[in-house]
């Protein structure tokens, strides 16, 4: 079943009740994607940086891809 909420999707999988997978790296990348937007849009969120748990995500899909 595809999840389209990528905050849960990325919540589940770190916290090991789904697989790591496609969907996950994909939802890092729409939540990063979100961020950046974020960043831009106001100086306030120029800080705001995800979790390690999260960035490490970032980066095996980095090397996946």
């Amino acid at each position: 079943m595809l999840e389209t909420n990528h905050w849960q999707v990325v919540a589940r999988s770190l916290n090991g009740e789904r697989e790591v997978d496609e969907q996950t790296f994909a939802s890092v990348a729409a939540l990063t994607e979100r961020l950046e937007q974020l960043k831009r849009s106001d100086i306030a969120f120029s800080e705001v940086t995800f979790s390690p748990a999260v960035k490490k995500l970032q980066n095996e899909t980095v090397a996946v891809s």
